[in-house]
């Protein structure tokens, strides 16, 4: 079953999104009861849910080695 988690799982307190993924808590515990469809509209949607986590003009940090 595909999924969009990323194991950084912390919930973005002014949304109710994950951090990592982008999915609310229910859609999280709830996603390998959904449907295909239903997992696939989610999927779909996540994007522009983490686009809207992202602070406006910042980009990711570069990781540190």
């Amino acid at each position: 079953m595909e999924t969009p988690c990323t194991r950084i799982c912390q919930i973005e307190p002014g949304t109710g999104w994950c951090i990592g993924c982008g999915r609310t808590l229910q859609e999280i515990a709830g996603w390998s009861r959904f449907s295909n469809g239903e997992r696939r509209q989610i999927m779909a949607s996540l994007p522009d849910r983490l686009a809207q986590m992202k602070p406006a003009g910042k980009s990711p940090e570069p990781a540190h080695s």
